[in-house]
């Protein structure tokens, strides 16, 4: 077994998984499911519980579903959930919900990609690679769709982690997170282009709402500006894009200015304030505040971060 998780409690008695890695292995766990045998990694968790560790899992087949937070999701084929430490996962099910799907889970503390020290002003939500694992700023689980074309390779990653841990062939601790971290750009590179993969052609009232956000993010846009675009109320068009996507249009207009600002942070040299001026935000001040807020850094942080 690559490592080892202890359990503890928090004040409302909710378990909490922490991870412990054992000297001389690499700091990251594969586990192969439905749970036929044990694999590395542990038993299935049956109850509601949460982790100090990042999870990435990917599901190769649906069937059931799967408690995030407050939120159930249906467990369909090319799902993959990014879950950041301290979200709670399942509920009365646990994850007996989704015994009938297929795929993978991975686990791996922050020292696995070099955060020693995640209370220091580097923390793990500034990491160029870890933004996805933020959710909705406050931290949390985000739901990415794989698509089809890039399911078998996805599969493959994970299995290539997985041989490499079961071998443990010389230089295994290197090329295992070498794959974790190929694993981690896939996430960040799907995350960033979420809204492509919602496929659109089958939302026609998705495609005119993020259409228009995407014509008009680096505008002082708000949510009465989108509503009249798409002829609804603001009212009505919030009801729908939060019950089809999870998130509200606000949201998806701070993620996309966020997405454009942490590319050009680190592409170009142009001034903060000129970035935030870039992405719709008239007030450097608050840009800054949004941008911080979103991933526990700084825009000049989240700059030196991407850089060598």
């Amino acid at each position: 077994m690559s490592t080892t998780r202890g359990s503890s409690r928090r004040g409302d008695g909710l378990p909490v998984h922490t991870y412990e890695a054992v000297p001389g292995v690499p700091p990251v766990s594969v586990m192969r499911f439905p749970y036929r045998e044990r694999t590395r990694g542990g038993p299935p968790v049956e109850h509601a519980h949460t982790h100090d560790f990042l999870g990435l899992t990917y599901f190769e087949r649906g069937g059931g579903s799967l408690r995030l937070g407050e939120r159930e999701w249906p467990v369909e084929a090319g799902d993959a959930y990014v879950i950041a430490p301290g979200e709670v996962i399942g509920g009365e099910k646990g994850a007996s919900g989704f015994r009938e799907a297929e795929g993978w889970a991975v686990s791996f503390p922050l020292e696995a990609l070099g955060l020693q020290a995640p209370g220091v002003f580097l923390s793990w939500r500034a990491h160029p690679l870890l933004f996805p694992f933020v959710g909705r700023a406050a931290g949390g689980a985000q739901r990415l769709k794989v698509p089809r074309e890039e399911q078998d390779s996805w599969s493959e990653r994970f299995s290539a982690l997985d041989l490499e841990l079961s071998r443990r062939y010389d230089g295994y601790r290197e090329a295992a997170l070498a794959h974790l971290t190929l694993l981690l750009v896939e996430v960040s590179r799907l995350a960033a282009d979420v809204v492509g993969d919602l496929r659109l052609k089958d939302e026609p009232l998705l495609a005119e709402v993020f259409g228009f956000i995407e014509e008009r993010y680096g505008e002082p846009i708000s949510l009465k500006d989108v509503a009249r675009a798409v002829g609804l109320s603001a009212g009505h068009l919030t009801t729908v894009v939060g019950r089809k996507t999870g998130r509200t249009v606000l949201e998806w207009i701070t993620e996309r200015r966020m997405a454009e600002a942490r590319r050009l942070l680190v592409g170009t040299d142009l001034p903060v304030e000129e970035v935030g001026r870039r992405v719709g935000y008239g007030d450097s001040g608050y840009f800054v505040r949004t941008f911080r807020r979103a991933h526990g850094a700084t825009p000049l942080g989240w700059r030196r971060a991407g850089r060598p």
